[in-house]
């Protein structure tokens, strides 16, 4: 199996011209692993209404899949015959499209077949009166007993961690509103990450360019990274992941980089390794036990690479069709490797299972934590 898609790629690699804008791709291109299920994102909204942007995604089981969501879109009236449960179908980009934009249903859970099984309704009130895109990642820690939800919301600077059936707001970083570079403050943050001694790294983000160290109880014990383009620094830290051998993974999205970093015996201090380039805007990143996985967005694809920096293996992700994307913003694997990707743009998340027979090595697998 391995070889013949090797054989693809190699004769995709000739067109990878047009595929990527004049854009290079490094590395073996091959076809998808996954097929993708069409219409599994079921509607559950009012008559009138679309999914809003689908930016975090967090698989907790097969059959519970956490959604972040930038509100709801306004849809046209009379609604166009061709829409099919989703903005993007009628060409709405519910990204750029922010006056069709209402902050509701911003956090619910699905189940397998994409159906509404929870709906936060309670906590839209964290999302509304924004002027910007809002909630930005969902993840839970591996290593935390009580499973908590961690919400990043970018546009209020803020970090929200429920209980895991979203009846409780346990905790609150940052202020709400304000943007600044100190201790128990955030500038537009993305992203958080898990260690196994309990310690939270933020990607502090689009305004700070940084990674915070956090300890168990949130509070600040360090920070590293910063705003340029010398190795280890940022033009927009947008996910961060950690990894076996003590290892962290930063993407810096406008930089176009991959930055790693390895732990010390201070908590306070996490040291730059090396820097990855030749990315063009790298969006999510998942750490499996012998490899990473990137999506980037020009062309949109996933990307696996093994700790060196070495490109495995890269798949086009089709932007057409009833199972087309824009862009995947975010995505997560559950125990059954079917993958989920968030788009933030055609507004849905969609389901990816995998193909009969694949070579196993060409399959994101559930992200690495310490056993």
């Amino acid at each position: 199996m391995i070889r013949s898609l090797l054989k693809t790629a190699a004769f995709m690699a000739l067109t990878t011209q047009a595929f990527a804008q004049n854009e290079v791709i490094l590395g073996p291109v091959g076809p998808s692993p996954y097929d993708i299920i069409p219409g599994w994102h079921k509607p559950f909204q009012e008559p009138g209404f679309a999914f809003g942007g689908n930016s975090g995604v967090f698989a907790e089981s097969p059959d519970r899949i956490l959604i972040a969501m930038r509100g709801e879109a306004r849809l046209p009236e009379p609604i166009p015959p061709e829409y099919a449960g989703y903005a993007g179908s009628i060409g709405i980009n519910v990204l750029q499209a922010t006056e069709l934009r209402t902050w509701q249903n911003c956090l619910y859970a699905l189940d397998g077949d994409g159906n509404i099984i929870e709906n936060w309704t309670q906590w839209d009130v964290l999302c509304a009166n924004s002027d910007g895109p809002g909630p930005h990642r969902l993840r839970i820690s591996p290593y935390d007993p009580e499973k908590r939800v961690w919400v990043i919301n970018e546009t209020f600077h803020t970090i929200y961690v429920f209980s895991n059936d979203g009846s409780e707001l346990l905790m609150t970083l940052g202020e709400k509103g304000v943007s600044a570079w100190d201790e128990t403050h955030f500038g537009r943050p993305q992203d958080v990450a898990f260690l196994p001694d309990g310690r939270v790294l933020v990607a502090d983000g689009l305004d700070n360019h940084r990674v915070v160290i956090l300890n168990a109880e949130g509070k600040y014990i360090g920070e590293f990274g910063g705003e340029g383009d010398a190795p280890g620094q940022f033009n927009g830290v947008h996910s961060v992941a950690a990894g076996p051998n003590n290892m962290i993974y930063a993407l810096d999205r406008s930089g176009g980089r991959i930055n790693t970093y390895r732990l010390t015996d201070d908590p306070a201090v996490i040291e730059h390794v090396d820097t990855w380039d030749g990315f063009s805007l790298p969006l999510d990143i998942a750490v499996n036990d012998d490899s990473l996985w990137i999506t980037d967005l020009n062309p949109l694809r996933f990307v696996k690479l093994d700790f060196n920096g070495n490109r495995l293996y890269s798949w086009i992700v089709e932007r057409e069709g009833p199972t087309g994307f824009l862009e995947v913003h975010a995505f997560s694997v559950d125990s059954e490797l079917n993958l989920y990707g968030g788009d933030n743009q055609f507004g849905r998340t969609q389901k990816m299972v995998p193909k009969p027979g694949v070579d196993p090595a060409l399959l994101v697998k559930p992200a690495w934590y310490q056993r």
